[in-house]
């Protein structure tokens, strides 16, 4: 038996971001804590969103102080500014890093807990106070799924949570919100949603559905990121590469995620790098060792990239992934090395960061478990 998690109400398409207000208006909530970050809060973007609001004369409150890697103060400061003003729900604006505050202060409210306490697999009793999940980036489906990634600060570790009671009411994904994102972000929000969809095929938690999901995801990232990094304004591309991240999200929210985000979490949490580069560029490390234990699921990786698969032995399968999975990041501008993003080699912990790699909550849902050993030699192709 399998469990699909998806939220009880989902807005999709040019435009739907105006609907929000008599859908939060049935609600009968009262006063929202509307969390963000500072960027979203000075554009012309959180304009858009609240204006719906004001027109049905819903309350708020914002919160616009969410870190590119949201940090437990960031979730703290959130949850005090949530009490002092007796808000009743949440309402995210933003990509993965306000997503996954809100989801954290979500159920911290509801629960005693520390976001500590949280790290792993439902740790929490109660359900989340209700969210309204409001996406402007096509990439980490954080508005869809029961994942969130806090970074504990202290410990220089971004903890991984998966939990049914964060599980947002309704999510929002407008392409229309996207269109003024630079092509960086878009390129690696993009190859975040392209990690989460092969991951998602690749692991021994897929079933069916979650394989047709995946597919369909990665056949749009394929054919629409590299337009929607060339030209932002191209909607057809952002209202693509949207649906791309609702497939690839109900897909890996139900199948599990694997080992390149165990390894980019950590780059993540002690380097402050944007996950979605981080993502693209350990992606075809690790697939590479997949490969050699799975050849099989790479068949259905590669077809969804454009192979004719039917005369092609598995290994042909999966080199053509590889490459096509290379060629794609080189194409939106990722760089391939640390050393490009100013990480030094010598200055590297490998052994730290590989040791938190392997206790990473993705961890199990990779096809295999690598060792210490073969960790350190994957970041050490980083360089």
């Amino acid at each position: 038996m399998s469990v699909f998690y998806v939220p009880a109400v989902n807005l999709i398409g040019r435009g739907v971001v105006n609907e929000i207000g008599g859908h939060i208006k049935e609600l009968g909530y009262k006063k929202a804590l509307l969390v963000t970050d500072h960027f979203i809060a000075s554009s012309d973007i959180l304009t858009k969103v609240v204006a719906p609001l004001d027109a049905e004369g819903i309350d708020y409150v914002v919160f616009k102080d969410v870190e590119p890697n949201p940090t437990c103060k960031n979730v703290y400061d959130g949850l005090a500014v949530l009490k002092d003003n007796d808000c009743d729900f949440i309402i995210s604006v933003g990509g993965g890093s306000p997503q996954d505050a809100a989801s954290c202060i979500s159920v911290m409210a509801t629960n005693d807990v520390t976001p500590q306490e949280l790290e792993g697999l439902h740790k929490s009793a109660n359900k989340g106070l209700p969210v309204v999940a409001i996406n402007t980036t096509a990439g980490t489906s954080a508005e869809i799924t029961i994942n969130y990634v806090i970074t504990d600060e202290e410990r220089k570790v971004k903890m991984v949570m998966v939990d049914k009671n964060s599980l947002a009411l309704m999510s929002v994904n407008d392409p229309e919100l996207m269109l003024s994102k630079p092509a960086d972000l878009t390129a690696a929000t993009g190859m975040d949603a392209l990690t989460h969809a092969i991951e998602a095929l690749v692991t021994p938690g897929a079933y069916d559905v979650t394989k047709k999901l995946s597919i369909g995801a990665i056949e749009l990232i394929k054919e629409y990121l590299p337009r929607a990094v060339a030209n932002g304004q191209d909607i057809e591309a952002r209202e693509a590469m949207v649906n791309a991240i609702f497939l690839g999200g109900m897909a890996f929210n139900n199948a599990g995620l694997g080992y390149v985000h165990s390894m980019a979490h950590q780059l993540g949490a002690v380097y402050k790098l944007p996950h979605g580069v981080c993502c693209a560029m350990i992606l075809p490390i690790v697939e590479k060792e997949n490969a050699k234990r799975v050849p099989a699921a790479f068949r259905n990786v590669a077809k969804a990239l454009g192979l004719h698969v039917e005369d092609k032995s598995d290994q042909e399968c999966a080199d053509y992934a590889i490459a096509e999975i290379e060629k794609l990041s080189e194409t939106v501008g990722i760089p391939k090395k640390l050393t490009e993003l100013d990480i030094k080699e010598e200055e590297f912990d490998f052994e730290y960061l590989s040791k938190n790699a392997l206790i990473d909550a993705c961890a199990p849902g990779n096809p295999f478990m690598p060792t210490l050993e073969e960790t350190i030699a994957f970041y050490k192709e980083l360089f």
